[in-house]
């Protein structure tokens, strides 16, 4: 596997604080929205600028919704006259919404298609539907096998898994990378997103990036390997992997620690493994660079990484919104939430439950685009 170096003083700096923030807060939340939410001082009113009115509908990427559901309570009381209303159901659910016209804003953990683009400017009078960053996260190997707790995999391993060809938790593969760990000799109960979803999109890119050829399919939001089970949203993935014995699947790390799902460590070739954690992660997204054109933010990620530290598992979830063409009945409430959400009160917030404030270099830019949607 080739893989790129990657760090900055200022990610890894804020990396240790998120880092000690994990230590002390478990995670939050599901699809649904979680009980006794409350905004953290981090994420107070008190700097929320509200402008416009109504209701804003969003749906898509089971990632965020837990991000979301923080957000919607610190903004919806510093703005009691804009209502933020989300539903999951995946990222390829949330597009079709939004080139449907039903929704103001969609959740996507992949940017947006050729083919999706040009069908937004069907409801994007003028415009097109843009890809904005905004949340930003990791993807957890959840493993549910009793006495192990500090299991090891690689690409390779994973795809294998995940493709139905190592069957058996004491597989040569496995116990290679897990020579201490007490693998028994059960069948392996597998599990992914049957819906299309982002998630799915970007451990498949990692697998690819990553695997030495062991995931013989593209990156794709709609699951492509043979075998295992099929669960609706991240916390469908989840509840499945907690309730079966020796099982595994993918979630983003929020719903991992929301089930107190064990996570594996993930040997990228660096001198140790590394841990699904958001400081981890931080080190990844150090070296983002944007694919996307104009307005478009889409980011090019290092699934690939070599860093020692840097967890290569990860996801952005963007927002997707028209550049031009947006409903005039909400665009300033929507240009309010979205200012809101990249802020770095709102961004700091959500790094106490699993997901890592985006680099600096990259929310500025967010924030320059939204007050140019029109």
């Amino acid at each position: 596997m080739t893989r790129r170096t990657m760090s900055t003083a200022r990610l890894l700096a804020g990396a240790t604080a998120f880092a000690a923030a994990l230590a002390t807060t478990a995670g939050c939340g599901s699809d649904p929205a979680p009980t006794g939410a409350a905004p953290s001082s981090a994420a107070s009113g008190a700097s929320i600028a509200c402008n416009g009115s109504g209701q804003l509908l969003g749906a898509g990427s089971t990632a965020q919704s837990n991000a979301i559901d923080i957000w919607k309570v610190a903004f919806g009381t510093a703005c009691p006259d804009i209502t933020v209303t989300y539903g999951g159901g995946g990222s390829g659910a949330g597009v079709q919404q939004f080139n449907q016209g039903k929704v103001t804003f969609a959740g996507s953990d992949a940017p947006l298609k050729p083919e999706e683009v040009q069908a937004s400017k069907q409801v994007c009078t003028g415009g097109q539907g843009i890809d904005l960053p905004m949340v930003a996260g990791l993807i957890s190997i959840v493993y549910n096998v009793d006495g192990v707790d500090d299991l090891v995999l690689d690409a390779p391993t994973i795809a294998e898994i995940f493709n139905g060809q190592i069957t058996t938790w004491n597989d040569p593969a496995i116990a290679a990378l897990n020579p201490d760990a007490k693998l028994p000799d059960a069948p392996v109960q597998s599990f992914h997103r049957g819906d299309d979803s982002g998630t799915t999109a970007n451990l498949t890119a990692y697998l690819a990036a990553a695997g030495n050829g062991a995931w013989p399919y593209p990156p794709s939001k709609t699951w492509a390997g043979k075998g295992g089970q099929s669960a609706n949203g991240s916390a469908g993935v989840s509840a499945q992997v907690k309730q079966v014995e020796n099982s595994i699947g993918y979630v983003e790390l929020s719903f991992a620690q929301t089930n107190s799902l064990k996570s594996a460590a993930i040997s990228t070739g660096a001198p140790q493994p590394v841990a699904a954690t958001a400081a981890n992660a931080a080190t990844t997204f150090a070296k983002a660079t944007v694919a996307g054109t104009g307005s478009d933010l889409a980011l090019n990620l290092d699934y690939a990484t070599q860093e020692p530290g840097a967890y290569p598992i990860v996801l952005v979830t963007y927002e997707i919104v028209c550049d031009k063409g947006n409903k005039a009945g909400t665009l300033d409430a929507l240009k309010s939430f979205l200012t809101y959400t990249i802020s770095d009160p709102a961004q700091q917030s959500i790094g106490t439950k699993g997901y890592v404030p985006l680099p600096q270099e990259v929310a500025s830019k967010v924030q320059a685009v939204i007050p140019t949607l029109s």
